[in-house]
């Protein structure tokens, strides 16, 4: 993890289409290069779960990482957009938003999100230019 300073880390479902269309939206969107990503299916994923002592936890979330703070569902989605480039910062408005609220409706779509987008054989292999921004 020490390779990682100054990173954040985003941790995803790598077979869930919405994740993988939400992984590289933030890609497109992250001009700074601030943020890293690593799939749940990964060796790296593992390790890093293992590290922050979540080994246990179902994979219907995204999980976000800055310094030794975990965050989850809506919070983390919410504080990736703040860093994005553009209007985006603007949707982490919502985090008044009651959190129980918030992760309610995460969670909905959560647990909808292979119905309504599918879901992948394999992880997606992402390409030379972006191999760089994936944890090995």
């Amino acid at each position: 993890m020490d390779n990682y300073e100054n990173k954040s880390i985003i941790l995803f479902d790598g077979v869930c289409n919405l994740c993988n269309a939400s992984v590289n939206f933030v890609i497109r969107h992250d001009k700074k290069g601030q943020f890293l990503f690593a799939s749940f299916q990964s060796d790296a994923a593992k390790e890093i779960l293992l590290q922050y002592n979540l080994k246990n936890l179902k994979i219907d979330t995204i999980i976000l990482i800055e310094g030794n703070e975990v965050y989850y569902k809506s919070t983390a989605a919410l504080l990736i957009a703040k860093h994005l480039e553009g209007r985006f910062k603007l949707l982490f408005g919502f985090i008044i938003v009651p959190k129980f609220l918030r992760d309610w409706i995460y969670s909905f779509i959560s647990n909808h999100r292979y119905n309504w987008f599918g879901k992948r054989g394999s992880c997606m292999i992402p390409s030379l230019k972006l191999k760089n921004r994936f944890i090995k």
